[in-house]
């Protein structure tokens, strides 16, 4: 089944659609209709699970992305990548020079950032339920986490540590070269066990942040501590971890859909899904270097 949650219910995540194939490769010599279908990630109820090379002979090594101005390819996947980020980066410089955190005008700003914050998540939830992604739908969620993202590191890195919102995206881009270099290296193999075994943390993760999150509201103070002192560094270290390993998913799901010949337009999932593993990756950074060296 696909995940509800808007962080883990790419495309690519789901039984149904992503990683249902995982260690499995297409058997030759059985019936067209079969072979199209076996240990191909995008062959559940997909218009191009029939492409050519599903049915090709793949004992001899890994099916090849097919030459074809239709099909998606790195290059694809780079661009788009760059274009979403890029515009969330912009938005997120924006709100920080434009949205000032003063105590005059912190109130004004940080609502301006929740309701920007509200409007992305409730845009990437209809986008990860969509079959087909939404270039539009994904620029203007990536605009608008960046005017959250914004606000949000303005006020750590202003008033609570200062040079946090670097240190995190440096921490972000080095989780992100790391993971690549260890996944191209073989050294994280992500098979049906490890997909288990991360949505199964990340589950547990997000549920002990809801329960923590209820008792803040209704209890006052800091919850249940999950965002506060040692326990909150544990927490803020195992979301990192958590991210990374959604990375890794992440470049799977590239691999497998240029390997597929998945059609061109599928690069923008995988701008999107990228993308909100670095926002994760980078709020559980900037959390984490809050708590070291906030003055609390």
């Amino acid at each position: 089944m696909r995940s509800s949650n808007p962080v883990f219910s790419r495309r690519g995540f789901s039984r149904d659609s992503g990683y249902a194939g995982f260690g499995g490769q297409p058997q030759a010599g059985g019936p067209a209709a079969a072979t199209q279908t076996q240990g191909n990630p995008y062959a559940q109820g997909n218009p191009y699970a029939t492409n050519p090379y599903a049915q090709q002979d793949v004992q001899h090594g890994a099916p090849q992305a097919p030459v074809s101005t239709g099909r998606m390819t790195m290059d694809d996947v780079v661009m788009r990548t760059a274009t979403t980020l890029g515009t969330l980066l912009l938005t997120a410089a924006l709100a920080w020079a434009l949205l000032p955190v003063d105590d005059a005008s912190i109130g004004k700003s940080y609502g301006i950032a929740i309701g920007a914050g509200l409007v992305a998540m409730v845009l990437g939830l209809v986008q990860s339920f969509k079959r087909k992604a939404s270039p539009a739908l994904i620029m203007t969620y990536a605009a608008l986490e960046g005017v959250f993202l914004g606000v949000v590191s303005s006020v750590v890195d202003n008033r609570i540590a200062d040079g946090a919102a670097m240190q995190a995206v440096l921490g972000t881009m080095a989780v992100f070269v790391g993971v690549l270099v260890a996944y191209k290296a073989g050294w994280i193999r992500v098979n049906r066990r490890f997909y288990g075994f991360v949505m199964a943390a990340a589950m547990g993760f997000l549920l002990l942040t809801a329960v923590n999150l209820l008792f803040m509201v209704f209890g006052g103070g800091d919850g249940l501590g999950f965002r506060s002192g040692g326990l909150g560094i544990v927490f803020g270290i195992v979301g990192i971890l958590l991210g990374a390993c959604f990375l890794a998913l992440d470049f799977k799901q590239v691999e497998d859909g240029i390997a597929y010949g998945a059609p061109k337009e599928e690069a923008w999932l995988a701008a999107f899904g990228l993308t909100m593993t670095l926002v994760w990756i980078y709020l559980e950074f900037l959390r984490l270097i809050a708590i070291l060296q906030g003055n609390d």
